[in-house]
């Protein structure tokens, strides 16, 4: 009999297998165009993917560049040395470490004294038998975590000196310190320096045996023409010492490695980005060193060429060390400067332990030694009081006299006492050194009506207007120069109290000044008015094929500061005086040793009244250019802390100096 409602079922499922069916063919059409979507649109950025998870980077260290004086001798140059490195591959483990420094350590002896406790008790455990026996003798609760285990293992190995025998494996586990300190894919030095010929045999015998260890090259600082330059031109991380601390973060932001070599100070860290290169880069596939290729060979970094001329450097440095030094003298600094250019020819300085008399190079004093430097100063003296027009180039003629104020007396070093009273212009009193012509100027300047004995009642203002004309000369500001660490002097204190050494500072014994702005503040008034900033670098060079010099990359050009409003009547006064002050006709002109000198200087002496550990001291200095026509070099220098009885260090430093340059760096002939 029928069934009508197996009618019914039967009629259903068909209707059903139709849906599912439906279905079925709807997701593999989907799948079909998610499939092509991921091969076809997204396929190359899936293929990046897998080959950025199974390819790495090694990046490798490159020659540093050189130092270069004016003529392109080498001062600054590299060393190569034959090393041991280390390149830590993927999924290397403690004890796989533990395993090549053990091997390693039969081949290679390294320098293992800065081994300390702690690294001693870590390389102890990295032998799993060591690790899982202190394990066992500690009683720790059961849900430590792995770091405290460990950091209680390291701390019983050294309460317990579990190392006692270290001496029998220190070098093995010096070793394996320096492999720890490597990143996955990176590579650490282990012995950068003494890598005898034995230990390179058998070191590259066993490469095989131990992953990761290579012969490579590294290189330190040489200094083919001295140590001394080394003052100037800074240091450089080594190996052993790593980043500096105070800018490893830094540093390793911007792609160095913990070992790597790095300037530390002055042009070395000023000029780092130009020094450092581009290191090489080697693609290393499945994170196995045996699939590497080098992908970029690197490239050296550019050299620098400075305006510092060797040999006359070297000759400059050792006539400061010889300079008449006593009693309790502290030191001598020079600098030789381009007056049109502001290149620093030479820079040479020395300080001295009025002890135990023992000299220690330091040409950077000249940047960073404040000095009372006397009356090398007054020049800008006489130029601030022409520019404030107190004189004028056609009436500028005071009485040099003893300055009577407040019950106390100053007086020019020729007339202390009143009996060599005589008129001097402004030319003039440059060439005697008159004290008390500068002193005029400045209460001149600060409209203070003077009478012998009158009460000192000057406005403190002055100060400011006679530091405001020092400073477009350069004294008292920094000079600008392009190394790190310059200091712009020394100011005393201002206001009514100290009024008195308003006047002390019109002749240049009261603030204090560096060498390297004095010579800036001659090279401005030999230049016709132009301050310009100092510099050590010339160019920043390629290298060329044979690792000579090679293109110019960027050169340093002047950079004018500022320039000084003077008129050239006003400027001539002061010129003529620099030059009186060595050719002039008076008994009392200061610079009169000079005159042997050819080409033809011009000059301001200096003589400042100091005290070194409350004894009376002098300090001797000087401010000149040549030739007087066509100035072509300023030479600045300064002694201080003579003994009182001191005349002509000073005078004697110079005549060498100008003597070392006309043979070494620049010849006289056709200079008058």
């Amino acid at each position: 009999m029928f069934n009508h409602q197996d009618k019914n079922i039967n009629s259903r499922v068909p209707f059903r297998l139709n849906i599912i069916l439906f279905i079925v063919g709807a997701l593999f059409i989907i799948l079909v165009i998610q499939l092509a979507y991921l091969q076809v649109v997204n396929g190359n950025q899936y293929k990046a993917e897998v080959n950025r998870s199974d390819n790495s980077i090694k990046y490798g260290n490159v020659q540093r560049g050189m130092i270069y004086d004016s003529s392109g001798r080498v001062l600054v140059g590299n060393k190569a040395h034959q090393a041991i490195q280390y390149t830590k591959e993927l999924g290397v483990t403690t004890n796989d470490l533990y395993n090549i420094a053990n091997k390693l350590s039969k081949y290679l002896h390294v320098d293992s004294s800065a081994l300390t406790s702690r690294q001693a008790a870590e390389y102890y455990l990295s032998n799993p038998d060591n690790l899982k026996s202190v394990e066992n003798q500690l009683k720790l609760p059961a849900n430590s975590t792995p770091d405290t285990q460990y950091n209680a293992s390291l701390d019983k190995v050294q309460a317990d000196k579990m190392y006692n025998n270290i001496n029998n494996y220190k070098n093995a586990a010096t070793i394996f310190q320096k492999m720890s300190g490597a990143y996955q894919l990176s590579t650490t030095f282990i012995k950068t320096t003494g890598v005898t010929n034995k230990e390179l045999s058998e070191v590259g015998e066993h490469l095989t045996d131990m992953p990761g260890i290579q012969i490579g090259n590294s290189w330190t600082r040489e200094y083919p023409n001295g140590n001394a330059i080394q003052s100037v031109v800074g240091t450089v991380s080594s190996e052993k010492t790593g980043l500096p601390v105070d800018r490893i973060n830094t540093l390793l932001s911007q792609g160095y490695s913990r070992n790597d070599s790095v300037g530390q100070s002055y042009l070395e860290q000023e000029y780092e980005p130009a020094l450092r290169g581009s290191k090489s880069q080697t693609l290393i596939k499945s994170g196995s060193l045996d699939k590497a290729v080098q992908q970029y060979g690197g490239q050296k970094g550019d050299n620098l060429q400075l305006t510092i001329n060797s040999q006359f450097e070297k000759k400059l440095q050792s006539l400061v060390e010889n300079a008449q030094m006593s009693g309790n003298s502290t030191g001598a600094y020079a600098v030789v400067m381009n007056p049109k250019d502001g290149s620093v020819i030479g820079m040479g300085g020395v300080n001295r332990n009025p002890k135990t008399g023992k000299l220690t190079p330091n040409a950077l004093g000249t940047i960073n030694s404040a000095i009372t430097m006397g009356s090398v100063v007054k020049g800008a003296t006489v130029s601030g009081a022409l520019m404030d027009n107190v004189i004028t180039p056609t009436n500028s003629t005071l009485t040099d006299k003893p300055i009577l104020t407040g019950g106390i007396k100053k007086s020019s070093w020729f007339n202390h006492n009143g009996s060599a009273n005589l008129p001097v212009d402004a030319s003039t009193a440059l060439e005697v050194s008159s004290n008390s012509y500068m002193m005029q100027l400045a209460m001149k300047e600060a409209k203070f009506h003077y009478f012998s004995g009158a009460p000192l009642t000057m406005n403190p203002d002055v100060f400011d207007i006679e530091r405001g004309y020092f400073n477009q000369f350069g004294l008292g500001v920094k000079t600008g120069i392009d190394l790190p660490g310059e200091t712009k002097g020394i100011q005393g204190p201002g206001g009514f109290s100290n009024i008195g050494k308003a006047l002390d500072l019109s002749y240049g014994n009261y603030d204090g000044y560096t060498t390297m702005q004095v010579a800036q503040y001659i090279s401005t008034i030999a230049n016709g008015g132009y301050r310009i900033k100092p510099h050590v670098v010339q160019n920043i060079r390629a290298s060329n094929k044979d690792g000579k010099l090679g293109r110019i990359k960027y050169s340093v050009t002047p950079d004018i500061l500022n320039k000084v409003d003077m008129t050239p009547a006003q400027r001539k006064i002061v010129t003529d005086g620099f030059y009186k002050v060595v050719h002039g006709t008076s008994q009392y002109r200061t610079g009169i040793d000079l005159n042997q000198i050819k080409p033809e200087v011009s000059a301001k002496t200096g003589t400042a009244q100091t005290f070194y550990d409350k004894q009376s001291t002098v300090t001797l200095s000087l401010g000149s250019f040549a030739p007087s026509k066509n100035p072509q070099v300023v030479v600045a220098l300064a002694i201080p802390n003579l003994p009182d009885d001191a005349e002509s260090n000073n005078i004697n430093l110079a005549k060498q100096i100008y003597a070392a340059y006309w043979k070494y760096v620049q010849s006289d002939k056709g200079l008058e």
